[in-house]
């Protein structure tokens, strides 16, 4: 999301998108795992809004206002625009941080991870933005989490081991 775009929104604007986040929204965070990440993971953080596919029109307006995001309709009658990665999400939750309400305390954590996650340098440092990963489960409804702080450190202690 381009910082442009958000300069643009209105007051009044920001203040409906943080209010449609609050309630039809998610904000997410995972630990990803794959090969070609330097520690064996990497953390995902994405911002995603949802409506019922009569709706998608709505979706496609708000895409177009912000500039970003990906559109997808899904099979049990849900639209999604998904807004991923750590500078688009971060222009966003910075926009919004003011005029969140029931998301705000969540919105703060991301921003945080997204901050550590600059810094990190060393696998203490990652496993540290995993702790906080982990921390944003208790501010979500969040039930299926397979990749956690501890399936992190079990993989690299794994590879210590040889």
């Amino acid at each position: 999301m381009t910082l442009k775009s958000l300069e643009k929104l209105s007051s009044e604007n920001k203040y409906y998108l943080s209010g449609f986040l609050d309630a039809d929204g998610c904000i997410l965070t995972q630990i990803v795992k794959g090969s070609s990440y330097k520690y064996g993971y990497t953390v995902r953080v994405s911002v995603v809004f949802y409506q019922l596919n009569k709706r998608y029109w709505f979706l496609m307006q708000l895409k177009d206002s912000l500039g970003m995001g990906a559109l997808r309709q899904k099979k049990d009658g849900m639209a999604e625009l998904t807004i991923t990665g750590f500078k688009p999400v971060e222009n966003l939750l910075r926009s919004l941080l003011p005029c969140l309400r029931i998301k705000k305390p969540l919105a703060k954590l991301v921003l945080e991870i997204i901050d550590k996650y600059k810094q990190v340098n060393t696998e203490a440092d990652f496993l540290k933005v995993c702790i906080l990963v982990d921390k944003t489960a208790e501010l979500t409804d969040s039930k299926n989490r397979k990749n956690t702080y501890f399936s992190v450190r079990e993989y690299l202690d794994s590879r210590k081991e040889y």
